[in-house]
């Protein structure tokens, strides 16, 4: 006669978890709505990427969510492997390397270390690297929190006064090492212009 009641209340368990849930899903939403700024969705950038001579090394577009920029990234012509993958403070791709970029975008308050992987990072304009097959072509889709494609933010302004610039290098970024996590020569870059 027992085995009805524990098999009664075995059934009302999921309910109850389901509810609990539930629960808890409209608590986080409200935590991670309430107070966090949120950018308006729908502002749109691209990067046409060219190479250490000059010619078109494929292409970059930006577009604006909520709290962050989604970048595709559709790069040709690099040697295959895996390439660091960065955003640069200066709206430039002149100069030997690319030097006219310079550093990462940087968090407003106070610079932060390089490194996605880095106990003290990352810096603003940290993202993970690029993988380019054996035909020399590269493709993903990466989404940061660092970046921003409206005034106000979330995230650093790509598109102030002296612009910004997304930099492919040589090498991949170990997401540690000072300063660019060892991911060497600057061999592809694009400057962000507002669509």
């Amino acid at each position: 006669m027992r085995l009805p009641l524990i098999a009664a209340g075995l059934l009302s368990l999921p309910m109850i978890a389901c509810a609990q849930s539930q629960d808890m899903a409209q608590h986080a939403g409200h935590a991670m709505n309430h107070g966090a700024t949120r950018a308006t969705v729908g502002a749109t950038a691209q990067a046409p990427l060219m190479n250490a001579q000059g010619a078109s090394a494929g292409t970059t577009t930006f577009r604006q969510g909520p709290t962050g920029v989604l970048i595709r990234v559709e790069a040709s012509g690099l040697t295959p492997g895996w390439h660091g993958l960065h955003l640069h403070a200066v709206g430039q791709c002149e100069g030997p390397g690319f030097q006219s970029a310079g550093g990462h975008v940087q968090h407003s308050a106070e610079a932060k270390p390089h490194g996605l992987l880095n106990q003290d990072g990352d810096d603003a304009g940290d993202l993970p690297n690029l993988y380019v097959g054996a035909d020399g072509r590269g493709m993903a889709e990466v989404f940061t929190t660092t970046a921003a494609l409206v005034e106000g933010g979330p995230g650093q302004y790509l598109l102030d006064a002296d612009g910004s610039s997304i930099m492919i290098h040589a090498q991949p970024d170990d997401y540690v090492s000072q300063p660019i996590g060892g991911s060497g020569a600057r061999v592809a870059c694009g400057i962000v212009n507002g669509g």
